[in-house]
């Protein structure tokens, strides 16, 4: 459904957000290595999620790293898709056509209108903190 870029955001967050915090931050190489990601394309990711510390804040230095602090923790998971610019895929029609509409329906149209709804409320009601306690709770996991 989304990018690999997005896919990779969202175990980083998830996993930033269960093993960190502002005394205990993590390292571009541990959190690659975590999200089964390659470091240079981790750091891309990173850098974006950390801009303006929308949701990711790093520090420098010998004792930096990356953490996520208790306010960004409470975010909702779209925030997230919204910085990786594909919360509009939620949006969309789910086969990418333009002019999906119900005069003009693609196959999945009328089925997918039913569950985009649902959908959308996911992404709006999740945290990152709810994701990261599922992962902590042995309930879920973003590892194969």
């Amino acid at each position: 459904m989304f990018s690999k870029t997005t896919e990779y955001a969202l175990r980083a967050v998830i996993y930033i957000a269960q093993k960190s915090s502002a005394e205990n931050k993590l390292g571009l190489e541990e959190i690659a290595k975590a999200i089964h990601s390659p470091k240079s394309f981790t750091a891309k990711i990173l850098q974006q999620l950390t801009a303006r510390n929308k949701i990711v804040s790093s520090a420098r230095g010998p004792n930096g790293g990356f953490f996520i602090t208790d306010k960004s923790k409470q975010q909702p998971v779209k925030s997230v898709l919204e910085v990786m610019g594909e919360d509009v895929k939620l949006e969309k029609c789910v086969l990418g056509l333009k002019q999906c509409s119900e005069l003009k329906p693609c196959p999945m149209h009328s089925e997918y209108k039913l569950i985009k709804p649902q959908l959308i409320h996911l992404f709006e009601k999740k945290t990152i903190q709810n994701l990261a306690d599922e992962i902590s709770n042995g309930i879920a996991f973003i590892k194969n």
